[in-house]
């Protein structure tokens, strides 16, 4: 028995593991869907501005609501999605982890239930876990898409107090149709959180779930920093909602929750949208050419409105990834039979990629350097 066994946990974490990717010094890591590009020099100036006029007021707590920037944030959203968000519907904290466990605090625990379309993000069903939220896993088609008619009937057989819909889906990549996110809140007399980490790399046509906020008081849209924006390490995340889900949020968040200097840096960053942003498409070509390249290797994607590629299929998708990994290409085996996951990265890290994966595949790499022909 080990030491944790010998602890009085509570049963539903017994026999679990801490949710993480592998952090391994490799050349190319491309595992954890981060923006690889740096941050552009003005802002990492402001920056030091912004941080060194916080730090002088840190025997002070922070602002409490972090008002100014749900302000910020609200006219950041309002202007990318076309759909006016007022600051009283925004909310924010440490990474949308922290915003969905508030979620899941308020409108699950003992006794309800949460219901996600797996394969989905593996943090939904564990933080269900850590507020003693009961997890249903909901039905996808083998090709990973959500079934309207099969989800929606799932939906009012279970009454889930909170139902997940990741869109783009993480690890599959896939935005779900607004038609069938917009049933599933109908079936359900819960709160609906259509998980949208990714939705700044969507292709061209894909609208935000932002756009089904008014007359539906139990959506919640969440979003993050940690992705298109490039700032994986400020840990900010924010969701909108109805105005009086932001208030319920408020009854379980804890007191000071964010920090003078991360409402600094946030509120630094959304003023330099335009410059960060910028490296979206360069992401999205990258995304692009590596979905091109894959048939040529004997390989297939899943379609992807992500910064990342699910890609096979393998016979032994964990020897591939170590093959991979021994040629200095560290991607994510996300636990699907026959896939991988890889990050859309620079145009050096997709080359390294391309050549080791052509040569685990035993065909030559597609042309390096740049968009397929």
């Amino acid at each position: 028995m080990t030491a944790m066994e010998e602890l009085p946990l509570r049963p539903e974490l017994r026999g679990r593991t801490p949710y993480g990717a592998p952090q391994l010094a490799v050349r190319y890591a491309l595992n954890t869907n981060e923006n690889p590009h740096p941050l552009p020099p003005a802002l990492l100036a402001d920056l030091q501005v912004a941080l060194a006029d916080a730090a002088a007021g840190l025997n002070r707590y922070p602002d409490r609501d972090a008002t100014a920037l749900r302000t910020d944030l609200a006219a950041y959203l309002s202007r990318s999605s076309g759909e006016p968000v007022a600051p009283g519907q925004v909310w924010a904290a440490n990474g949308s982890n922290e915003v969905l466990q508030q979620v899941l605090q308020t409108f699950g625990g003992a006794g309800r239930t949460a219901l996600g379309f797996t394969p989905s993000y593996s943090m939904h069903p564990i933080i269900s876990a850590g507020t003693g939220t009961s997890w249903v896993d909901g039905h996808r088609r083998d090709d990973f898409t959500i079934d309207r008619a099969q989800a929606t009937a799932q939906v009012r057989e279970v009454q889930p107090d909170v139902v997940f819909v990741t869109s783009p889906n993480n690890p599959t990549g896939t935005a779900v149709e607004l038609d069938t996110i917009a049933a599933l809140y109908e079936a359900s007399s819960g709160v609906l959180v259509v998980d949208e980490a990714y939705a700044e790399f969507a292709r061209p046509g894909t609208p935000s779930a932002l756009t089904l906020l008014p007359g539906r008081p139990r959506l919640v849209v969440s979003r993050t920093m940690s992705k298109a924006f490039g700032m994986a390490g400020l840990r900010l995340g924010y969701l909108a909602a109805d105005p009086a889900v932001v208030d319920a949020l408020q009854l379980v968040r804890l007191p000071y929750h964010l920090s003078s200097l991360t409402q600094a840096a946030a509120r630094t960053a959304l003023a330099h949208t335009e410059q960060l942003l910028a490296t979206v498409d360069a992401v999205k070509t990258e995304r692009d050419r590596i979905v091109t390249a894959l048939p040529g290797l004997g390989l297939t994607s899943v379609p992807s409105d992500a910064n990342f590629v699910l890609f096979g299929h393998f016979a032994d998708s964990a020897a591939t990834w170590q093959a991979l990994l021994d040629r200095g290409v560290l991607v994510r085996d996300v636990g699907l039979p026959g896939w991988l996951r890889v990050t859309a990265g620079t145009t050096e890290e997709t080359d390294a990629f391309l050549t080791a994966l052509g040569e685990v595949a035993g065909t030559p790499a597609p042309r390096l350097g740049g968009s397929p022909a």
